[in-house]
């Protein structure tokens, strides 16, 4: 098989790893990688053995896909020009800043029939596709992503930074539109949202709980998932998983016993996961777990949490202006 020819636009702090993951995959020729900061594309192009580039389009006309890892600002922009040269496209999270410029971007690989891929990895978390098989009809699912400050992905609030995360795991999850939410937020040390809740409410009856904050002391990654006759757990960053059911046994109360399950991948990579099925999809041309489609439908829930958010912000002034 020939290798598929591949680069790396924008190579910061996550587009680095990138560059990494495709150097080591033998599939793949890295063929170079793109960064305004000259320095970036030098030193990273030096570390992955290829070439560098401060003008991205120069990469374009000599490689079959990029992974495009820029500020979310230049998305629709630099995603708009690899499209148009023909090229497949792995757009980090969130695909647009948008509505507008998701459906753009969509049409336009459709028009170009090319692969658009949009990277909410935590898809290809192993403890959440391990669940798969335990997933029977989902009624209560709980969220907490909970980070600890960092001065980056600033450019957007921890709606669209951190929550659209689990908005795509739970729309995958539950597949049902969305009846009624329920979001508040608030800014702590930046000028957008640095808090957030949201109560979805679904069509089938299903509701999900979802927290983010870029403001702890701490890490907590972890989701878990109420249903008939079982109770699921996953730990992100542990990629963890525990089902929790009854058993057939009977204590001296007469009540089931539990049946406890718990099985921890941690030698499995999530974005070498994601980044193998990109090039397995670019070689075969099959459609992607999360396109363009599903990227927009994120992007869709996370605007209107922040409309909402601005809305109760904009209503109660006395709460946010101190």
């Amino acid at each position: 098989m020939s290798k598929i020819r591949i680069g790396v636009i924008g190579v910061g702090y996550l587009g680095k790893f990138h560059a990494q993951k495709y150097m080591a995959n033998p599939e793949v020729e890295l063929v170079g990688v793109a960064d305004l900061n000259p320095a970036y594309a030098a030193e990273v192009a030096g570390a992955c053995k290829t070439a560098a580039y401060s003008d991205y389009r120069e990469l374009l006309r000599q490689v079959e896909a990029v992974s495009v890892v820029v500020p979310t600002s230049l998305h629709h922009e630099v995603a708009t020009a690899c499209l148009m040269a023909g090229v497949d496209v792995m757009l980090e999270k969130p695909m647009t800043t948008t509505l507008a410029e998701a459906d753009d971007l969509i049409a336009l690989a459709d028009q170009k029939q090319r692969i658009l891929q949009v990277g909410h990895i935590e898809r290809y978390n192993p403890a959440v596709l391990a669940m798969a098989e335990h997933l029977t009809q989902p009624l209560f699912i709980e969220s907490h992503r909970i980070h600890v400050f960092k001065p980056r992905g600033l450019d957007v609030d921890v709606v669209l930074d951190l929550m659209i995360h689990d908005i795509d795991i739970v729309l995958s999850l539950v597949k049902s539109p969305i009846a009624s939410m329920h979001p508040v937020g608030m800014p702590v040390f930046t000028q957008t949202t640095d808090i957030a809740n949201v109560r979805l409410i679904f069509e089938n009856g299903c509701t999900a709980n979802l927290t983010v904050s870029r403001v702890s002391r701490e890490n907590i990654r972890r989701l878990r998932v109420f249903q008939p006759q079982s109770f699921l757990a996953v730990d992100y960053g542990k990629k963890e998983i525990t089902v929790i059911k009854p058993s057939k046994e009977l204590d001296a109360n007469g009540m089931p016993q539990e049946e406890v399950i718990s099985s921890c991948y941690l030698h499995q990579d999530a974005l070498e996961m994601e980044l193998m099925d990109f090039v397995k999809n670019v070689r075969n041309r099959t459609q992607p777990m999360v396109s363009g489609r599903e990227g927009r439908l994120a992007l869709a829930v996370a605007q209107e949490i922040i409309a909402r958010i601005k809305e109760h912000a904009d209503t109660h002034p006395q709460l946010f202006n101190g």
